[in-house]
């Protein structure tokens, strides 16, 4: 797939890219840290779809999100442990978070979007427009 030719129908990747500050942070002063999954936009003739690699966390943990044409992908777990012997307490807790926003296009069908969550995959399926998807090629007569 070529970004140069397709950039007017995949703006959202180059939003997420081109805002990235690769140091530690986006433009917008937003920190990312190495907990934030890796993304791969895929596009078909009938759809985008947005695999995020999420391994370990569960469906419920996930919270997809869309304002206006902004689809906003996070995810924050909260693990606490706490052992207790004889003559101590050993507490644990881990805490992650994360926040993946795309501007989508206005080819995407943003009734019919659809996500699932299999094998530390999260998938979610953008659906084009009528419109917007590739027509076969047609013969048209001329009169």
């Amino acid at each position: 797939m070529s970004l140069v030719k397709r950039t007017d129908r995949l703006p959202f990747i180059l939003d997420d890219i081109l805002n990235t500050d690769w140091f530690g942070g986006t433009s917008n002063g937003q920190k990312i840290g190495f907990n934030t999954p890796a993304v791969n936009v895929k596009e078909s003739d009938n759809d985008f779809v947005i695999e995020l690699a999420a391994p370990g966390l569960v469906k419920k943990d996930f919270n997809i999100e869309l304002d206006n044409e902004v689809l906003t992908i996070s995810s924050e777990v909260k693990k606490e442990t706490t052992e207790e012997k004889d003559n101590y307490t050993r507490k644990e807790f881990g805490y992650s978070a994360f926040k993946r926003s795309f501007t989508l296009p206005d080819t995407v069908d943003i009734v019919d979007i659809l996500a699932s969550y299999d094998n530390g995959i999260l998938s979610v399926k953008l659906p084009k427009k009528e419109e917007a998807k590739v027509q076969p090629k047609r013969l048209i007569e001329i009169s």
